[in-house]
């Protein structure tokens, strides 16, 4: 950056490396405050009395990861959390207003070979194994704050109980048990396609990464699209049955707990790489056309029967009559997997100049990918948010697009940023900026 001038046509090596990295960290990190949490007095009466259920028995083609050249577990000391965040005024609940099965041993084994997360554990003084050091100093990207903010309901209401988890099980999909660094799960109802799976094999590779770290934990997890803990539900004399249900997005209505979704693992129905392999697929990609050289149209694939809001979008696709600059194209994903996807690589959609991300059902999964493009991201207005998502600026990560004038938004951005892109390249919606915030 010089004179003020910005280049975001580089942002994607920062970004993916920086996702990649903190996403791990954030999975620790979440669990440990769970830990912190959930009432000292319940957790220890609970989980040491309580026996797995045998259906709680991970796959074990899948349990074997986990346990297969995994070195001894270090003696378990007392964790604190070194990021801190600043004091909140406390939450008012009183009343008132087919494809094939993508290479997980390569994911796991780059995430075991990566660098340590930027952002520890450190152990308590008094209780800390010589064999652990702690560490002096950490920077946390911005989004972790909401680790702790997603879990102040339960601060303020006195920890988390068996009441609560119980009212938990009504709506997740399974629950996952913590004992002594081994997981157990209890699948309640099926999930959509193979997300409970992948979550689940998000969270071994977890307690593979930091042995002997992740405390004794009970979650409840629901692997819908869409978050389903309702806060006016619970005020209060209902706050003491307010369900601790971790969940993919959340918005301003909901107590979901976010947690990275399954797709940083795999999704193989529609061929779609685990997030560590598919960074080089990215990085080729962006390689292969630069941001001057590329389509100077705004761009969006997906399918647009899901939501109203996408098929509006669809209403500003290039006609006989009007050019709002946006290049839509409707995904039929049966078509494509006949195809063998090859019209579905996300390492070859990073072609335009300009790339949409709007919301489906709810939050959508395209959203890491659509940010990991050396493209500017113009972001029709959400609703909802997933783990990392809060912490994204307006005009310094995107450019935001109108959700009620949403062809105007885009031609008015693409406009103005083809007649400036010698200008700083677009003022910074640059994800250039993005490293120091993951």
């Amino acid at each position: 950056m010089a004179g003020g001038r910005q280049d975001f046509r580089r942002p994607t090596p920062k970004f993916v490396a920086a996702l990649s990295r903190t996403s791990s960290a954030f999975l620790f990190f979440s669990v440990v405050v769970v830990g912190l949490v959930s009432s000292a007095r319940w957790i220890t009466r609970f989980t040491l009395q309580a026996s797995p259920p045998a259906t709680a028995a991970i796959p074990a083609a899948v349990a074997a990861t986990t346990r297969a050249g995994v070195p001894a577990a270090p003696p378990h000391p007392t964790y604190s959390i070194s990021c801190s965040t600043p004091p909140r005024p406390p939450l008012n609940l009183s009343g008132g207003g087919g494809a094939r099965t993508p290479q997980t041993s390569q994911t796991l084994a780059l995430a075991l070979s990566s660098s340590s997360s930027s952002c520890r554990s450190s152990p308590d003084p008094a209780t800390a194994s010589a064999s652990v050091s702690a560490s002096n100093s950490s920077s946390c990207p911005s989004y972790f704050r909401f680790i702790h903010e997603d879990l102040r309901p339960w601060r303020d209401a006195g920890g988390i109980t068996r009441a609560m988890l119980a009212r938990a099980r009504v709506t997740a999909s399974f629950r996952l048990l913590v004992l002594g660094g081994r997981a157990f799960v209890h699948r309640f109802r099926p999930a959509f396609q193979t997300r409970d799976l992948f979550t689940i094999w998000g969270v071994l590779q977890l307690l593979r990464r930091y042995p002997g770290r992740v405390p004794d934990l009970d979650l409840m997890f629901d692997c819908a699209d869409w978050p389903v803990v309702r806060t006016h539900l619970y005020r209060g004399k209902h706050a003491a049955f307010m369900p601790p249900l971790f969940s993919y997005c959340g918005d301003d209505r909901t107590l979901d707990i976010v947690f990275p979704d399954w797709s940083f693992w795999g999704w193989p129905e529609i061929n779609i790489k685990p997030w560590d392999a598919l960074r080089q697929d990215l990085k080729d990609g962006n390689n292969r056309v630069k941001w001057l050289d590329r389509v100077p149209y705004a761009y969006w694939k997906g399918n647009p029967a899901v939501a109203v809001t996408r098929q509006e979008l669809v209403n500003c696709n290039v006609s006989t009559t009007k050019d709002w600059n946006a290049r839509i194209y409707k995904q039929d994903w049966f078509r494509e997997s006949k195809a063998g996807y090859k019209d579905s690589n996300l390492g070859s959609q990073c072609t335009h100049r300009y790339k949409i991300y709007i919301e489906g059902s709810a939050w959508s999964v395209s959203q890491k990918y659509i940010l990991a493009c050396d493209s500017m991201t113009l972001l029709v207005t959400p609703r909802y948010y997933d783990f990392f998502s809060r912490s994204l600026m307006p005009i310094q990560h995107y450019w935001p697009v109108h959700n009620d004038n949403k062809c105007d938004s885009i031609k008015y951005a693409v406009d103005w940023g083809n007649s400036h892109k010698q200008l700083g390249y677009i003022t910074c919606f640059c994800l250039i900026k993005y490293g120091p915030i993951l």
